[in-house]
């Protein structure tokens, strides 16, 4: 069914890895069209409850493959733009998603690929990790949300920095900066237990957890949401089995089938 991209489930957690190893994980045109058909499989699979984003060979997404891209300088600003929203979209997708998805980032994340990593609700970084909003170096301004992203995560001027600059990021840093949640050895089985962490909680409650946090709404139009969102909890078997367990001082199981 992929060509450049593995989709894999096990116990409740997908697994997508941009499998074109040979450029840095760099992405073509299929591999956009790809991503963005497993995140919705990811989505809509009610048995799974967290998804993973990352690279073949512990790396990540080195952003476009420049040799596979047509030469658009000779289209339409429409042809583009139409090119471009499938790029966004990949990062739109995570944005939206409820589930949580963490970006096991083991390599090289540039430009677009960065993008994808800053997408995630969390990320864990190994020792050979570099993030790069490099987009000014090519003289390009970041289309696929880096300059959205970054302010948000790490505040506007410290994103201003690398913006502008098109500096790196490289592992110790992005803990200390807030951006990556932990630098492991094994990004990619840090995020498995990151995984397993989540999975072990009450799972309507993570995804509306995630769902409430919007620096873009007020604090008003948050208030009259998690008031729907609690109530709806109040009444998840989850919930009240987690309750229940913490009462008898056990550990909750929950009655889910994973995929």
């Amino acid at each position: 069914m992929y060509e450049d991209v593995r989709y894999e489930t096990d116990g409740g957690v997908a697994t997508i890895t941009i499998d074109r190893p040979e450029v840095l994980n760099a992405f073509r045109e299929t591999t956009i069209a790809e991503l963005n058909v497993a995140i919705r499989e990811a989505i809509d699979d009610d048995g799974v409850y967290v998804v993973v984003l990352t690279g073949a060979d512990g790396g990540f997404c080195a952003g476009a493959d420049v040799t596979e891209m047509p030469a658009w300088g000779d289209g339409t600003e429409e042809e583009y733009a139409g090119y471009l929203w499938g790029v966004q979209n990949v990062v739109r997708q995570l944005r939206r998603a409820e589930k949580p998805s963490i970006a096991a980032v083991g390599g090289p994340a540039i430009g677009a690929g960065c993008d994808f990593a800053l997408a995630c609700d969390l990320r864990v970084v190994g020792p050979d990790a570099l993030l790069r909003e490099g987009f000014v170096r090519v003289g390009l301004v970041p289309g696929d949300g880096g300059a959205w992203l970054l302010p948000r995560l790490i505040g506007e001027s410290k994103a201003k920095e690398y913006l502008l600059t098109g500096r790196d990021i490289g592992p110790t840093e992005a803990v200390e900066i807030g951006l990556a949640v932990e630098e492991a050895e094994d990004p990619l089985g840090a995020a498995a237990d990151l995984a397993d962490e989540l999975l072990a909680l009450p799972a309507h409650a993570v995804r509306r957890t995630n769902a409430l946090v919007d620096p873009e709404r007020s604090f008003e139009e948050y208030c009259e949401r998690a008031i729907a969102y609690q109530w709806e909890c109040v009444n998840d078997p989850e919930h009240r089995e987690a309750i229940a367990a913490f009462g008898e001082d056990r550990e909750p199981e929950y009655d889910r089938e994973y995929t």
